[in-house]
C-alpha cells in the first residue's frame, strides 16, 4: 500500500514540476514586466486566501455544530451542555489532531505566525505546500471541539503557505518569495477580520518587519482582493457589534493611560505563561507527542465546566463585554482562566491563533476596568463596553508588539472613528509596558528560544536571506565510482579542479575525492593506477547542502568540513545530487546583496530629500528629479541593473558631458551603459 502511495506521490510531483515549467516559459515569451507579474500573482493569492478564510470560518462553525448541537449561540449550547460532553468533546478532538500534526506537518502545531516568520527569515519564505490543508484541519478541529484558540493564526499561516505554494509554482526568487508569502499573510488577516488595511500593515509591521519593503503595492492589492472575497460571500459588516462611543470629558483620557498599563501587565503574563506552558509540555510532561493534545483538551474541559466561556474563540463573551452585559468580578477572573487555558491548548500541542485569545482577554479586562470607573465617575466616563473595545487592541498590541496593527484592527473592526484617540492611548502606552517587562514578542520569543536572533547584524540577516537555490552552481564535475586512480588523477590536474564528485553506478551521490585523497597513494601510482577505484577513495562523510537552505547554515557546514564546495540536493531526491554551492559564490553573492541594499538606501534617500530648485511634483507621489549616477552604477547597464524593478524609478534622460563642454541628453535605451563623466 505504501508502495502504491509513494508513486503516486512521486507522479504527482512529476505533473506538479511540468505544469510549472510549462507555466513559467509562458511567462518568459509573454515577455511580462516584474511589477505586472507581482500584481497578477498578488491578485491570485489574494483570492486563494479569500477562500480559504471563508472554509476554515465554515468548517469551524461544521464542527462545533456537531459536537455541540442544539439552539441559540454556541455559548448558550455550551452553558446547557451535560457535564460529560464538555469533557468529551475537546478530549476527542486532541486524539484527531495531535497524531495528525505529529505525522503530516509539526509546523502546523501552536499559533502558526512565527513559523511563518521563520521560514521568511531562514528559508527565503519556502513554506511546504501541504501546511495549508494540515493546518486548516488542525485549526478547525481543534477550536470546533473546544480549543481555547482563535482562528486568525491558522488563517493567517495558511494565507502565507498559500503565497509560498504559488510563488513555488512560478519559480520566483527568493526575495520576491518574502514578498508573496507576505501578500498571503495580509490577505488572511483582511479576510479574518474584514479589515484589508490591517492585513497590509500586519504583513509589514509583524511578517516581514520592515515598513520600507519595496513590494508594497502586492501586498495591498492581495489584502483587498482577500476582502472583497470575504464581502462577497459574508457580507460588509463589522465583526462586532458595537455600542456607539463619544468621549464623555477630556478628563476621562487620564482613564485610557491606566487602562494601557493594566494592558501591558496581562499581555506580560500572557506570553510568560504561554511559554512556561510550551516548556511544560514539551521537556516535563514524557508521554507521546501524538498524545499530549488529547490530554490539554480533557483539561481544557474540566476548566470548561465552571467557566464554558473560555472554549472556541469566544466571540459570544466579546460581544456581551462590548455591549456593557455581564458581571466586572466574573470578567476579572475570565482573564485568568483565558490565560491559562490558551496556555493549555497551544502547549499541549493544539493548533489555533492567539490573536482571539487576546482580544477575548482584552475585552474582559476593558469590562472589568470600565465598569470600576463607569460606577466611580458615571457623569465622565463611557460605559463599561468602550473600555473594552479600546482593552482589546491594547491586549493585541502589548502581546504582538505591533501597535499600528492594533489600532488599524480595531477601527476596522469597528468602523467608528471616534475611538481612535483612546484605542492609540492604550495601544502605545501597553506597547511600552509589555515591552519594557519583555524583550520580546509572542511571536518573536518563540524564535528565540530556537536560537533565531531577530535583532542579529544586519550582515548575518542578509547572509540568511540569501537562499542556497539562488546561489548554487549547476555545473560540476563527477565522475562514477568504478573510474581508476590514473583517469581520477588525470581529471583533477588536466582539468584544475580542486575536487571531483563521486556516484554509485545507479547515480546516487557517493562522496568527494580531492587532491588531499590521493597524495599518499602517488608513490605507489605505478601498482595502484589500474588498481585503485574512485569507490576506495572517496570521502563519504559529506555535509549536504539542500536546494531551500540558507547560506548562512551553509557556510557554518563549511566551517566544520575542510571543504569550500558542498553538493546541492533536492530534499525529495536527497541523492541525486544537483550542483555544488561554493563559498567564493556565497561571498560574492553576499557583497552584490549589500552593494544593492546601500545603492537601495542610498538611492532613496536622494530621491526623498526635497531638492526646491531641481524637483518637479507633478502628479501626487511622483517627483522628475535630476541626481548624479551612484558611483556602484557606472559600468553597468539599465537592464543589467534592474533600476524600475529594484528601486521604482524611470529614467527620463541622461545628461552626459563631452570633451567640447557640450551637455547631451539621451532617451535611454535598456542596454545603455552608464560611465563616469557627469
Amino acid at each position: 500500500m505504501s508502495g502504491n502511495y509513494g508513486k503516486f506521490s512521486n507522479r504527482i510531483n512529476v505533473l506538479y514540476g511540468k505544469a510549472s515549467r510549462y507555466t513559467s516559459s509562458l511567462i518568459d515569451r509573454a515577455k511580462m514586466t516584474e511589477h505586472l507579474f507581482m500584481i497578477i500573482v498578488a491578485i491570485i493569492i489574494g483570492i486563494l486566501a479569500g477562500f480559504g478564510a471563508i472554509g476554515i470560518r465554515a468548517l469551524i462553525k461544521e464542527i462545533s455544530d456537531f459536537a455541540f448541537s442544539g439552539d441559540g449561540t454556541l455559548l448558550e449550547r455550551l452553558t446547557d451542555a451535560p457535564w460529560w460532553l464538555l469533557l468529551l468533546v475537546p478530549t476527542i478532538g486532541g486524539l484527531i489532531v495531535g497524531p495528525m500534526i505529529t505525522k503530516f506537518a509539526p509546523e502546523a502545531k501552536g499559533h502558526g505566525v512565527p513559523e511563518v516568520m521563520q521560514s521568511v527569515l531562514l528559508r527565503g519564505g519556502l513554506i511546504r505546500p501541504r501546511v495549508a490543508l494540515i493546518k486548516a484541519l488542525a485549526s478547525s478541529i481543534t477550536i470546533g471541539t473546544g480549543g481555547s484558540v482563535g482562528r486568525e493564526g491558522p488563517i493567517i499561516q495558511i494565507g502565507a503557505s498559500l503565497g509560498s505554494t504559488v510563488g513555488q509554482f512560478f519559480r520566483v526568487p527568493s526575495k520576491r518569495m518574502k514578498t508573496l508569502v507576505g501578500c498571503g499573510a495580509a490577505a488572511g488577516i483582511a479576510a479574518a477580520f474584514n479589515a484589508p488595511i490591517a492585513g497590509a500593515l500586519f504583513a509589514v509591521e509583524i511578517i516581514l518587519m520592515d515598513f520600507a519593503v519595496a513590494q508594497f503595492s502586492p501586498i495591498v492589492i492581495a489584502s483587498v482582493m482577500a476582502t472583497v472575497v470575504s464581502h462577497q460571500f459574508e457580507g460588509d459588516f463589522a465583526a462586532f457589534a458595537v455600542p456607539g462611543y463619544h468621549l464623555q470629558s477630556p478628563v476621562e483620557i487620564s482613564f485610557y493611560f491606566v487602562l494601557g498599563i493594566l494592558a501591558g501587565f496581562v499581555s506580560y503574563a500572557f506570553i510568560k505563561v504561554l511559554y512556561f506552558s510550551e516548556e511544560l509540555w514539551d521537556n516535563k510532561v514524557k508521554i507521546p507527542e501524538r498524545w499530549k493534545a488529547a490530554i490539554g483538551g480533557l483539561l481544557v474541559g474540566c476548566v470548561a465546566l465552571a467557566f464554558p466561556e473560555i472554549m472556541g474563540v469566544g466571540y459570544d463573551s466579546i460581544n456581551m463585554a462590548l455591549n456593557s452585559q455581564g458581571l466586572w468580578y466574573m470578567a476579572l477572573i475570565l482573564i485568568f482562566v483565558k490565560i491559562f487555558s490558551t496556555s493549555i491548548t497551544l502547549g499541549s500541542g493544539g493548533s489555533g491563533g492567539i490573536f482571539a485569545p487576546s482580544l477575548f482577554m482584552g475585552a474582559m479586562l476593558g469590562a472589568f476596568f470600565g465598569s470600576i470607573v463607569h460606577g466611580l465617575f458615571p457623569d465622565i466616563t463611557a460605559q463599561p463596553g468602550a473600555y473594552a473595545l479600546v482593552a482589546m487592541g491594547g491586549l493585541v498590541a502589548g502581546t504582538t508588539r505591533a501597535p499600528i496593527t492594533a489600532i488599524i484592527i480595531v477601527f476596522e473592526l469597528t468602523k467608528d472613528y471616534n475611538i481612535i484617540l483612546p484605542l492609540m492611548i492604550t495601544c502605545i502606552i501597553a506597547t511600552m509596558l509589555s515591552s519594557k517587562l519583555s524583550r520580546e514578542s509572542i511571536y518573536t520569543l518563540k524564535l528565540l528560544l530556537r536560537n533565531i536572533k531577530i535583532k542579529d547584524s544586519a550582515e548575518m540577516n542578509v547572509m540568511k536571506s540569501l537562499m542556497v537555490n539562488d546561489v548554487y552552481n549547476k555545473n560540476f564535475d563527477c565522475i562514477t565510482e568504478d573510474q581508476n586512480f590514473s583517469e581520477i588523477v588525470q581529471k583533477l590536474i588536466t582539468r584544475k579542479i580542486p575536487y571531483l564528485y563521486v556516484q554509485e553506478l545507479n547515480g546516487d551521490f557517493m562522496g568527494i575525492i580531492s587532491i588531499h585523497n590521493i597524495k599518499d597513494f602517488f608513490f605507489d601510482k605505478d601498482d595502484l593506477k589500474y588498481l585503485l577505484i574512485a569507490g576506495d577513495i572517496a570521502d563519504k562523510n559529506i555535509m549536504r547542502v539542500y536546494h531551500d537552505d540558507n547560506c548562512k547554515s551553509v557556510l557554518d557546514k563549511m566551517s566544520e568540513c575542510k571543504y569550500d564546495g558542498l553538493p546541492v540536493f533536492l530534499r525529495e531526491e536527497p541523492n541525486k545530487q544537483i550542483g555544488i554551492i561554493w563559498r567564493q559564490d556565497i561571498d560574492e553573492a553576499y557583497r552584490k546583496e549589500i552593494e544593492h541594499i546601500e545603492m537601495t538606501s542610498d538611492l532613496a534617500n536622494k530621491i526623498t530629500q526635497t531638492n526646491q530648485e531641481k524637483d518637479v511634483h507633478f502628479l501626487e507621489g511622483y517627483v522628475i528629479t535630476e541626481l548624479p549616477i551612484p558611483e556602484n552604477f557606472v559600468g553597468k547597464s539599465i537592464k543589467e541593473l534592474h533600476i524600475r524593478a529594484n528601486y521604482g524609478v524611470d529614467i527620463l534622460t541622461i545628461k552626459s558631458q563631452l570633451r567640447g563642454g557640450r551637455t547631451v541628453k539621451a532617451i535611454p535605451q535598456a542596454d545603455y551603459i552608464f560611465n563616469s563623466r557627469f
